[in-house]
């Protein structure tokens, strides 16, 4: 018998060479999606190898219609203007505000100039 689990968003496929993702291309670049997740997903490159993707639906009462997670203009932390919860990017956890759970941190793989994100929850 096999078993088949329902899929939250196809994967998601970065071409890192292309202008709208140059952002990507240095480490601490970031980038926002509308795509992907509950309310899309933020992406971020930590090192040369290494990108994290997490999910712009904040963990605190993520039920709420404005609880949205997006970069703050520094583009030092993630912020929910919201509930007023900040998230770091080395691993999405709370840095301040009422939130207490990370954000989800969906798994990525870089092959080549390509990065992958699939709807597969590493946290």
């Amino acid at each position: 018998m096999t078993l088949f689990r329902s899929r939250l968003f196809p994967d998601i496929v970065l071409n890192l060479s292309l202008p709208e993702n140059i952002s990507l291309q240095t480490s601490g670049g970031y980038r926002q999606l509308s795509s992907g997740g509950v309310r899309g997903i933020i992406v971020y490159r930590i090192d040369a190898s290494t990108y994290a993707a997490y999910e712009r639906n904040c963990s605190f009462r993520p039920n709420e219609a404005c609880a949205t997670v997006d970069v703050h203009s520094s583009g030092l932390f993630m912020i929910d203007s919201c509930c007023g919860s900040s998230f770091n990017f080395v691993d999405g956890s709370p840095t301040g505000g009422p939130a207490w759970r990370p954000l989800n941190r969906y798994r990525t793989q870089l092959s080549g100039s390509n990065l992958t994100i699939t709807d597969e929850v590493i946290n």
